[in-house]
C-alpha cells in the first residue's frame, strides 16, 4: 500500500511550501486540537496521541457535533476526516474556516479514500493531507507543519 503524504504550507498563490524536516517539534502545549472522525478507535488513539504531543485534545464523531464545537470554542488546529456520514469534510471544513479564518492554514485532512474525486475535493481546500494509514512520526511532522507557534514563557 503506497503512503501519499502532502505536507507544508500553502502560500497565498496556493503552491506549497517546503516540508517539515524530520525531528521538527512544535511548542503545541496549550494549542487545542479538534479531531474529527466518525470511527470511534480513531479518535480515541488520535486524542491520545496529540495529548501526549501537548495538545488539549477534544474530539467530534460527526459533521453537526464538529461544527457545534467550531462554534462554540477556539481550535488552534483541525485533523479532519474526510469521509464522515452526515457531512463531508470539505463541507465541514468551509464552515469551520469561516468561523476561525486561522483553520484555512491550520487544518490537517486524514483520508482512507483513494477515489481522485475526493483527493480533488481536498486540494481544492488547499489543505495538507494524510493518507490513511500512517504513523505517528507523520502525524507528528504534518502537524509540524500547520500548527501555530507559541513562544515558551521562562
Amino acid at each position: 500500500m503506497a503512503l501519499e503524504i502532502i505536507l507544508g504550507s500553502v502560500g497565498s498563490d496556493g503552491a506549497r511550501l517546503g516540508a517539515p524536516h524530520r525531528g521538527t517539534s512544535t511548542a503545541s502545549k496549550g494549542l487545542r486540537a479538534l479531531v474529527v472522525d466518525d470511527e470511534p478507535s480513531i479518535c480515541r488513539l488520535l486524542a491520545k496521541a496529540l495529548s501526549d504531543l501537548g495538545y488539549d485534545t477534544v474530539t467530534a464523531q460527526s459533521g453537526e457535533s464538529a461544527l457545534a464545537i467550531i462554534r462554540a470554542e477556539h481550535v488552534d488546529v483541525l485533523l479532519l476526516d474526510f469521509r464522515i456520514p452526515d457531512m463531508r469534510g470539505d463541507i465541514i471544513f468551509e464552515v469551520a474556516a469561516a468561523t476561525q479564518p486561522h483553520l484555512v492554514y491550520q487544518t490537517l485532512f486524514m483520508t482512507g479514500d483513494i477515489m481522485e474525486g475526493s483527493k480533488a475535493l481536498i486540494r481544492a481546500c488547499k489543505c495538507n493531507y494524510l493518507q490513511k494509514p500512517f504513523t505517528l512520526d507523520i502525524l507528528t511532522d504534518a502537524l509540524a507543519a500547520i500548527a501555530p507557534r507559541v513562544k515558551e514563557t521562562a
